[in-house]
């Protein structure tokens, strides 16, 4: 429901937010501007005396204003002529127009009725509620991504426009509510729904009747200074019956013309104080360093309202129509989806049209769908979720896990619980094992055990798909096939080989950079930007599956590089390790954003093997800072697999790596793996990470294991665990 309010108010009124946001920001500045031009009061100054001094220049002075900025404006007229102009209170001369410049003017126009009266009036206050709407819903949101409110500032991970909404989003949230919420006040206000002005101050009838009394003889103007005046109106010309009307921060009152006593007065009442505290807190008259800390906020509504336009069609794009989608009452199985950017929905399709071959009759739907009495000749249920954030439910499967928990019994057919995640995230497929918790604390009895799929990989879809065949005794081969993304080719310029003498061919592959448009500059498309650690999918000739590698480069270094080890009967490892410099391959860019070395000055402990060892040297090429860098690197020998023995050495002699602790699994004086020699620096270790270092790893999933083994006895004397590190995003894995 939270997703849903905060969605689609932000898809259908994004044009009417982008305008009112932009127009709020510019008129934001116009404060400061006011300040920075008006001439300053004297200390002390009165009213009686600022009065006089414009009188003195215009002797038909009607009324005299002071803005909350301190600009004082006077009105008067010179015969049937009026007149009005900006003043010095130093001496009461002109010094500017008091109207409205046309731009000013223009953009207040836009802002708050759109050049449409009372209807645009109403669009904008509709365009403030739905602001109000998205910035206490995204708030929320923003929550669960990143763990708690506690973790607000937490890093981020996942694509990039689900990254920058929500960078921007925890950043702004507290001001757009603010600039929201007193909008629509100003508007209830506006439409006479709120009334804060208290009954109108009478004019007393008893007068003295006299005139010509000096202006600095008046007593109330002379004890009211002028850092507290509003307005001050004049009585007609040639009534002696009419007053002086005196508008102050305290209130407003009545002068007599002839004796220069305040008659009557009226303090501003509770409300109309809470009223004007309103407006100065969206308009910034008054404060203009707040209106400028809110107009710069304001400037986030646009890029808010693009990139949630792209997740959206993100989302929308990568979830496949459903074909032959049988009703859910006459469904056999029945599957149910949670997914956040779209991709869970392929998996299902895919499993979907097996079980349609294989005879059965399937129902796919969103786990938001979920009701038990819909499912009346459901024999299995076959749940697919996703985990958004650290831990969070995806869109497609708000409330499941509340109505589940509510059911007096479980449904009859059994369930089989897929999770899909990333494990280099904390939270990896945490919401599919709540899920699998709350199933089995209702009895919901099992068809398969809970299973995971990480990083949305073929080959575990395949291997559960042929559980699940055993399970419903029929042939069941999952062959998914994600829609093949586009791709750009890549010309190889240079290849170094290793690994020859122990039977495990591997080679470091250097391509020329493709040159990258304009467009594609701005936007971050194609090649444009990319940082060692993101990943380089290779499309091999035959096939629509890609296999993705992790990047020894960063588009700064002028390169794409990777390390390729050929696997036996490895379609993409076999081709990328028989091409040579002048071939082609076709590849694709996708972020990582999860696994880049972060930019600070605390150690860097590296860890791994093999090609692992790839984004790592990566990371070590980019350390022009010189920030302490420590690699472990496990090799199988020295004189064959060493990847970037070189390199490595000219970068130690540079100061860009620290220390080298090489592990060798085939030495002639013995075997070490990368987590031994971790424990043997183990102290070292300990206090570097005591230190704030953090950790990345990288390589096969049993050296990850061993790592983390090692760590977690390392790090058990400082009271800390690998755990809290991932938790605090200085243990990070890529893992594979």
């Amino acid at each position: 429901m939270m997703r849903i309010l905060h969605r689609w108010p932000g898809l259908v009124l994004a044009a009417l937010l982008f305008v009112t946001a932009l127009s709020g920001a510019a008129l934001s500045l116009f404060p400061t501007l006011d300040a920075v031009q008006t001439p300053p009061a004297a200390a002390g100054l009165t009213v009686a005396e600022l009065a006089q001094r414009a009188q003195a220049v215009h002797p038909g002075l009607e009324q005299i204003r002071r803005a909350p900025s301190g600009q004082v404006s006077v009105w008067w007229f010179d015969g049937n002529q009026p007149g009005s102009a900006v003043i010095d209170p130093a001496t009461g001369r002109d010094v500017g127009s008091a109207d409205p410049d046309p731009l000013r003017r223009w953009f207040t126009t836009l802002h708050r009725s759109l050049f449409l009266d009372d209807g645009g009036r109403l669009a904008a206050a509709a365009g403030a509620l739905a602001m109000l709407v998205l910035a206490l819903s995204g708030a929320v949101l923003v929550a669960r991504r990143t763990g708690g409110w506690r973790h607000w500032f937490a890093r981020l991970r996942g694509p990039w426009p689900g990254r920058l909404h929500t960078q921007i989003a925890r950043v702004a949230v507290l001001g757009l509510t603010l600039s929201s919420a007193t909008a629509l006040w100003m508007s209830a206000e506006t439409f006479d729904i709120l009334t804060m002005e208290p009954a109108r101050l009478e004019a007393p009838a008893q007068v003295s009747g006299q005139t010509g009394l000096a202006l600095t003889a008046m007593e109330a103007l002379r004890s009211t200074p002028v850092a507290e005046l509003r307005e001050l109106s004049f009585p007609a010309a040639g009534d002696p019956q009419d007053l002086f009307t005196l508008r102050t921060d305290r209130g407003m009152g009545y002068v007599d013309q002839g004796t220069g006593a305040l008659l009557a007065w009226q303090d501003l009442s509770p409300g109309q104080q809470l009223s004007e505290t309103i407006y100065m807190l969206h308009t910034g008259q008054g404060a203009p360093l707040l209106g400028l800390i809110l107009g710069l906020l304001a400037l986030g509504v646009p890029i808010l309202s693009v990139t949630g336009i792209l997740i959206w069609w993100d989302g929308r794009r990568a979830r496949p129509q459903l074909k032959d989608n049988a009703a859910a009452a006459q469904a056999q199985t029945v599957v149910l989806v949670g997914s956040e950017s779209g991709s869970t929905w392929g998996f299902a399709a895919t499993l979907a049209s097996a079980l349609r071959a294989a005879g059965q009759t399937v129902h796919v739907g969103p786990l938001t769908s979920f009701a038990p009495r819909r499912y009346g000749r459901a024999e299995r249920f076959l749940i697919l979720a996703a985990t958004y954030g650290d831990g969070a439910t995806p869109a497609s499967a708000d409330g499941f896990l509340e109505r589940l928990q509510a059911l007096p019994t479980a449904p009859a057919a059994p369930v089989a619980i897929l999770g899909f995640g990333d494990r280099s995230f904390p939270g990896f497929c945490a919401y599919a094992a709540a899920l699998d918790d709350a199933a089995r604390a209702k009895g919901w009895a099992p068809l398969l055990p809970f299973d995971t799929i990480n990083r949305q990989s073929a080959q575990d879809f395949t291997r559960w798909g042929r559980a699940l065949g055993q399970a419903l005794g029929i042939e069941l081969e999952l062959a998914h096939q994600p829609v093949p993304p586009a791709t750009t080719t890549l010309t190889l310029l240079e290849r170094h080989d290793y690994g020859a003498a122990v039977q495990v061919p591997m080679a470091i592959l250097r391509f020329a950079l493709p040159p990258a448009s304009l467009w594609q500059r701005l936007t971050g498309q194609g090649f444009a930007h990319f940082e060692p650690g993101d990943l380089l999918g290779i499309l091999p000739a035959g096939s629509p599956v890609p296999r993705l590698y992790s990047l020894a480069s960063g588009a700064r270094d002028g390169f794409i590089e990777i390390v390729v080890r050929q696997h036996a009967g490895g379609l993409t490892s076999g081709q990328l390790t028989q091409l040579e410099p002048g071939q082609t391959a076709r590849a694709f860019l996708r972020r990582n954003p999860g696994f880049h070395a972060p930019a600070s000055r605390a150690p860097l402990i590296l860890i791994g093997a093999g090609t692992g060892v790839g984004p790592l040297a990566g990371f070590i090429r980019r350390n022009d800072a010189h920030r302490p860098i420590h690699l472990f690197f496990g090799i199988r020998n020295p004189d064959s697999d060493f990847l970037y023995r070189d390199a490595l050495s000219a970068w130690q002699a540079e100061g860009k790596l620290t220390r080298l602790f090489l592990a060798v699994s085939r030495a002639d004086h013995g075997k070490q793996y990368v987590q031994e020699v971790l424990r043997e620096q183990g102290p070292q270790v300990a206090e570097a990470i005591r230190q704030g270092a953090q950790i990345m790893v990288c390589g096969g999933r049993d050296m990850a294991h061993g790592v983390n083994d090692a760590l977690t006895d390392i790090l058990q004397p400082a009271g800390l665990t690998p755990a809290m590190l991932k938790a605090d995003g200085r243990y990070v894995e890529d893992v594979y």
